[in-house]
């Protein structure tokens, strides 16, 4: 598992490395490529074991314009969501107990394809919508006393999006990216007595547009 996750992080690289060395106006008209490295924070949705709002993720997506509004690409982002339990009894198994305090953590790398429309990439504010499809690999644990119990999943990500880049000059070479988005994920995990089925967020993704 430790290999998969290595090759998962060595993707993300690779793409941001990609991203970054498209020009600097790579987003104008004229251009037929956009990227997107955005600082991500979301809010578990259905879902007590780790609820908490986090902005401890990130996002990286490359894509190509096939028409002038369609486009395709490929996306990773990672995000850790995390919750602190008081100090209470654990039962562990049917005969053991603990008494201690938790930390839960959900960690998510989903990762896959990315479809994107932007009626309109003339003009210096560029809405646009999108969906994303691929695999999501977690991570469920909870970590209490000197002890820690966690269960790796995979599952089937799907996640709409709504965003907008608007650019501050006509020359698009500086402004501000803006996106919403919601995600599900089919991984189930059973860790201790606890019971994750299903991963819901809703998030806001955050970048300069250079």
């Amino acid at each position: 598992m430790k290999k998969i996750i290595n090759s998962i992080k060595i993707m993300a690289l690779l793409l941001m490395a990609t991203a970054f060395t498209v020009p600097a106006n790579a987003q104008s008209v004229d251009r037929n490529v956009y990227f997107n490295v955005d600082w991500q924070m979301n809010l578990p949705v259905s879902n007590d074991f780790a609820d908490r709002f986090s902005g401890w993720g990130m996002q990286g997506e490359v894509g190509f314009f096939l028409t002038d509004a369609f486009s395709l690409g490929a996306f990773v982002n990672w995000h850790t969501n995390n919750k602190y339990i008081d100090r209470q009894t654990i039962y562990i198994g049917e005969s053991s107990a603990i008494t201690s305090d938790q930390q839960h953590s959900i960690f998510q790398v989903p990762f896959g394809a990315a479809l994107r429309y932007t009626p309109s990439r003339a003009g210096m504010v560029q809405p646009y919508i999108g969906g994303k499809l691929g695999a999501n690999y977690s991570e469920v644990s909870t970590t209490y006393n000197i002890f820690k119990s966690s269960e790796d999943k995979w599952g089937f990500y799907v996640s709409p999006e709504v965003g907008v880049t608007i650019y501050f000059t006509p020359e698009k070479k500086f402004g501000l990216h803006l996106a919403t988005y919601y995600s599900y994920a089919t991984n189930k995990s059973d860790v201790l007595n606890y019971q994750v089925h299903g991963l819901n967020n809703w998030g806001v993704r955050v970048r300069a547009a250079i």
